[in-house]
């Protein structure tokens, strides 16, 4: 039977609630419009760090760009939050980390599926290798929980994430938050909020050969036009 990973994770904030307790979050982030939703969803409940740890991000000058946009938006989040909070909402500090941006890694670990389209195995490896940082430096801050915000978007298999998550979770012995985060419109509440905070948003997903695929997917619709 399919999961229904958003029920899991309400069922996880309600029995943290119960408990009057504020668990400690490591929130892997792909991207800042990807962040938006999620943050303001999670922050009513977890205490959160933002690890930004992807180096699969190509070229550099993209990867600077888009490190920046998430700490901005964090900023302007929290003075937003801040400012709700005066009408007795609650919200949690946001903290932020920025990971290692060691781009061989990615290029080590994509060797010889370089040809492999988007969605395939080359992306699962990805998922894993930004997942493993994240589980690492979650144990390493003694922090809760685990997750990532990479579901939020309808291009990402939130399954097989969930199934590395908590696998990564068994071996280093902290708990991952199951989520699916484009439920319940989070996905469409992310592009809102893309928009009402004025984000970059980029049209490829990172890696050099997603932009390798989004420039051929140009190119050919625009030879449909002609």
């Amino acid at each position: 039977m399919k999961r229904n990973y958003q029920k899991e994770m309400e069922q996880v904030i309600q029995e943290q609630q119960n408990q009057e307790k504020v668990p400690r979050l490591l929130l892997h982030s792909c991207c800042a419009p990807c962040s938006s939703s999620v943050l303001e969803y999670l922050s009513r409940y977890f205490q959160i760090t933002v690890f930004y740890y992807n180096p699969n991000i190509y070229p550099p000058q993209e990867y600077k760009k888009r490190v920046e946009e998430q700490q901005s938006f964090i900023e302007k989040f929290t003075k937003n939050i801040l400012a709700e909070q005066e009408s007795h909402r609650i919200f949690y500090p946001i903290d932020f980390v920025e990971g290692t941006f060691d781009s061989q890694r990615f290029y080590k670990m994509a060797e010889g599926m370089e040809h492999l389209p988007e969605g395939r195995e080359r992306c699962f490896q990805c998922y894993e290798l930004r997942l493993r940082e994240s589980a690492e430096y979650a144990k390493k801050l003694e922090l809760d929980y685990f997750t990532t915000t990479l579901s939020v978007s309808p291009l990402k298999n939130a399954e097989k994430l969930n199934e590395i998550g908590e696998r990564l979770a068994e071996e280093y012995g902290i708990s991952y938050l199951c989520s699916d985060f484009k439920k319940k419109n989070g996905y469409k509440r992310s592009v809102e909020l893309s928009r009402a905070y004025g984000m970059y948003r980029q049209d490829y997903c990172g890696c050099v050969f997603s932009k390798q695929e989004r420039e051929r997917q140009k190119e050919q619709h625009s030879k449909t036009l002609q």
